[in-house]
């Protein structure tokens, strides 16, 4: 069974425009920064983890509705992890969803 991580973080900045910053557990990225408008993901960066997949997932992934990419990436683990980049990142568009 899967849980989600306890005491995550997501606090608001400056970046990219209004970009929100969201420190990941249990994964190699250290930092993601995402920005959403109108329900669609405007905005993607990682800091940290494997960098080519994770540039190449940020393009994929910017333009999409928030929903989606919620539905299609969540639970999705890494290796022996219960979790990855992209479960981490659907955790943070949840957080971020609910407070909407």
């Amino acid at each position: 069974m899967k849980t989600e991580p306890q005491a995550l973080q997501t606090v608001n900045v400056d970046l990219a425009g209004d970009a929100e910053v969201f420190i990941p557990q249990n994964v190699c990225a250290r930092m993601i920064r995402f920005a959403v408008e109108d329900r669609k993901l405007t905005y993607l960066k990682f800091t940290g983890g494997c960098q080519g997949n994770l540039k190449a997932i940020s393009k994929l992934l910017v333009g999409m509705d928030v929903e989606e990419i919620i539905r299609k990436l969540s639970g999705n683990t890494c290796g022996k992890k219960n979790t990855s980049c992209t479960d981490q990142l659907c955790i943070a568009l949840r957080n971020h969803m609910e407070q909407e």
